[in-house]
């Protein structure tokens, strides 16, 4: 049997600019003395002066002020919501003009990965030893951080690759898994160990890793545990947590395995939920080559979560999507066969989406459920100290920034906050990374 995979189906990711039209475009900036789209930026990423340095064809010069501020431009500058952030905060974007940041950014991160432009030199690492749990986007820039300023880190996660939700959780078409290997070996270049496929709580503890000698850890494990859709039926076979569902794809892909137990031609696919996570299970499960693929919402498409792009981009692939609707019970008796929702209509006076006496069932071999997720509770129930509130999230100090009650124990990004976007989680690392770094400057001290 042939094998089922959607990098053959479609053109996966958007084409980026050439050399020319990104020259064309940085020209096109206005160089703004109160830059909006750096303020619209979470990482205050200096925008101006990177596309200013693109504008007179320095692309090494570019990248060396992008890495500055980010450890991760080619994953930004794909991902990011740019729409809602330093794009839509432009002032030529009133014009519907906007600078295409994000493609820049992307074109100057894809050119220095292509041509090794910036010399990366590993630091002196003599500043302490620091272990980072979990390599998302949060760990990756904690480690980053921390390797530039000199420290000595390892990086721990459970899978197989380095990256975390970047590799295992956004879909190849829209992030190319060889974008997130190449950020990777520029963090391995500054000197970061990666050890994979050991799991901190089981293999090893926060204990015994304070005991090998380390100054300070760092838990970013962001959100792996997913929500359950609190409805009769939920437990039937066929009932999938997008997250697991977007994660064995990528397996598949990756080890070059068919993909035909997951999606087939034959599946009727129902993904309840309607962020970003709705909208790229949906995708992919067009690609998978599913018979019809439906998002079920349960307030209006304007509420959505999801980018509008995102949601443009569903339809144009075939997803349909049903708004208003929400679920009531999963049904079948050894399997899923559909999902009866009770319709919603918009009250003008409460501003609120309430249920009517309308009732309409779906019919579906496949359910996906996207309706957010909380933290893993292993490591904090595996390590005194560690303490979380009432739905899984780590409580952390604000000085020094991000330590958990647990001395020498940092934690940061969606584990703390909850889920966010990409660029949110980089944020608050990069404010724990210095939280890190001024605490075990002072353990020295005392220690001397």
């Amino acid at each position: 049997m042939e094998k089922t995979s959607y990098k053959h189906k479609f053109i996966n990711h958007e084409e980026g600019f050439t050399f020319c039209e990104a020259i064309a475009e940085a020209k096109r900036c206005l160089n703004c003395k109160k830059p909006l789209c750096r303020t619209g930026c979470p990482i205050s990423n200096n925008i101006p002066e990177f596309i200013h340095a693109l504008s007179e064809g320095n692309i090494g010069e570019a990248s060396k002020i992008i890495a500055e501020r980010s450890n991760l431009p080619a994953v930004c500058g794909r991902v990011c919501p740019h729409e809602r952030q330093c794009e839509g905060s432009c002032i030529l974007n009133r014009k519907g003009e906007g600078i295409k940041i994000g493609k820049l950014e992307r074109f100057i991160a894809d050119r220095d990965g292509d041509f090794n432009l910036v010399n990366i030199v590993p630091g002196s690492q003599d500043k302490g030893l620091v272990g980072v749990i979990g390599s998302g986007p949060a760990g990756l820039t904690v480690a980053g951080d921390l390797a530039k300023a000199g420290f000595q880190v390892k990086v721990f996660d459970n899978q197989p690759e380095p990256g975390g939700v970047l590799m295992y959780g956004i879909p190849d078409f829209r992030l190319p898994k060889e974008v997130v290997r190449r950020e990777v070996n520029r963090l391995k270049k500054l000197g970061i160990e990666f050890k994979n496929l050991v799991t901190v709580g089981e293999n090893l503890t926060i204990d015994e890793m304070f005991k090998e000698g380390y100054d300070a850890i760092f838990i970013g494990t962001g959100n792996s545990s997913s929500k359950t859709l609190p409805v009769d039926g939920n437990d039937l076979p066929g009932v999938i947590q997008a997250t697991d569902f977007l994660q064995k794809v990528e397996i598949a892909n990756s080890e070059d395995k068919s993909t035909e137990d997951i999606i087939n031609s034959e599946d009727e696919v129902i993904i309840v939920g309607g962020g970003n996570t709705a909208m790229d299970a949906a995708r992919t499960a067009v690609r998978l080559g599913a018979k019809r693929v439906t998002i079920v919402y349960r307030r209006r498409c304007e509420d959505m979560p999801a980018l509008k792009s995102e949601i443009e981009a569903a339809r144009e692939e075939g997803v349909e999507i049903f708004d208003k609707h929400g679920p009531v019970c999963i049904l079948g008796t050894d399997k899923v066969t559909g999902m009866a929702t009770v319709e919603r209509r918009y009250d003008e006076d409460s501003n609120q989406v309430v249920d009517t006496d309308r009732r309409k069932d779906f019919p579906a071999t496949k359910i996906l459920l996207a309706i957010g997720q909380r933290p893993n509770e292993l490591i904090a129930s595996t390590t005194e100290g560690i303490v979380v509130d009432d739905y899984g999230f780590i409580k952390t100090r604000e000085n020094p920034y991000g330590m958990t009650n647990r001395q020498g124990v940092f934690s940061g990004g969606d584990i703390v906050n909850g889920p966010a976007t990409v660029v949110l989680a980089m944020k608050d690392a990069q404010k724990v990374a210095k939280g890190i770094a001024r605490y075990v400057e002072a353990k020295k001290l005392m220690e001397a």
